[in-house]
């Protein structure tokens, strides 16, 4: 708080919305708990200068790797800068955990994400790149999948579709690949090809997922019924914390609940009553609430468009973790459309 809401560290965003907070941050915000103080400001994320958000400390120069959109699934993208401090701290931890969930190293990998605006692609790009391999990409673009689907233009979206698995096909057959990243519409659609889940088994050690929801049921059908070869592992973020988590370590063969473990303390998670905003119980169901507390961005109380079952955090980290993630139906006034994405 010290950092944030100094005039000679803060960023001009924060320091000019204090004004109109009707506690003090460096006073009063003591505990995680008292994030909740804070309101929800993610909606002017969508018009803010994105040189407001970047905070004094950094002086004349900060070294920023971009700047970056949400999905845009429930409206006008918001808008987040990505620095180099955190960047580098995520990818770190990220790495981390894929090696506890059994990624290869030097292996190379395709990766069917969306790139341009979106953190998710660039976070792609990076991570092959330091564990040892060459990264093959298929390019995305989910909110033109989105719009099609708006619009009622369903065959559109589905030929959109079949056009990124054809050329996810065409590395699959003829490259070494040692992990998939894609989405679960997409993984769906290739596991309708016969000859590419056959090459997928044979060559793919990892399969990650994330973007999209994808429910326990089809998970298992995946996991045991068409990749048995491969291990499944979900991911779970947001633009707005500037990153996402690898699904916990567990020994159940992919059979029990996909829980996230948030990268605590800098990002935490809370599991929320979406109608009276008070904290559920463990096991219980409601809105996923995210928190991003580094030295490069404060986003405090930024209640998000899943639903997710409160699990326990894992011992000394903050929050909650989540487990059973699904998209709302209906989020701030507007219909939650994934698409491919």
């Amino acid at each position: 708080m010290q950092w944030h809401f100094d005039p000679g560290t803060g960023s001009p965003f924060w320091l000019e919305r204090a004004r109109s907070l009707d506690f003090d941050p460096r006073r009063d915000v003591r505990t995680h708990a008292d994030l909740r103080l804070f309101p929800n400001v993610a909606n002017e994320l969508r018009v803010v200068p994105l040189e407001d958000l970047v905070p004094r400390g950094y002086g004349d120069h900060p070294d920023i790797i971009g700047a970056y959109d949400s999905g845009g699934t429930t409206g006008a993208p918001k808008r987040v800068l990505l620095l180099s401090d955190w960047f580098t701290s995520l990818l770190a931890w990220k790495s981390g955990r894929m090696d506890a969930l059994g990624f290869p190293h030097r292996a190379n990998w395709l990766t069917l994400a969306p790139t341009g605006p979106h953190i998710f692609g660039r976070l792609m790009a990076e991570l092959p790149r330091m564990r040892g391999g060459i990264n093959f990409t298929v390019d995305l673009d989910p909110r033109w999948v989105r719009r099609s689907l708006q619009e009622g233009r369903g065959d559109e979206a589905g030929r959109y579709a079949e056009h990124v698995v054809d050329q996810a096909e065409s590395v699959l057959l003829h490259q070494k690949v040692g992990v998939l990243v894609a989405t679960p519409p997409l993984l769906e659609r290739m596991a309708e090809r016969d000859e590419l889940v056959a090459a997928i088994n044979e060559k793919v050690s990892v399969i990650m997922w994330g973007g999209a929801h994808l429910d326990a049921d089809t998970r298992a059908v995946l996991q045991h019924d068409v990749f048995p070869n491969v291990r499944l592992c979900g991911q779970y973020g947001s633009t707005m914390i500037l990153g996402g988590t690898m699904e916990r370590p567990a020994g159940d063969g992919g059979s029990g609940p996909c829980v996230f473990d948030s990268f605590s303390p800098y990002v935490t998670f809370e599991v929320v009553d979406p109608g009276t905003g008070a904290a559920v119980a463990d096991g219980e169901r409601g809105q996923v609430v995210m928190h991003h507390l580094s030295k490069s961005m404060l986003l405090p109380n930024n209640l998000e468009r899943d639903e997710a079952t409160h699990v326990p955090a894992q011992p000394g980290a903050l929050g909650v973790s989540v487990a059973d993630v699904t998209p709302v139906a209906v989020f701030e006034q507007a219909q939650v459309i994934e698409g491919v994405y």
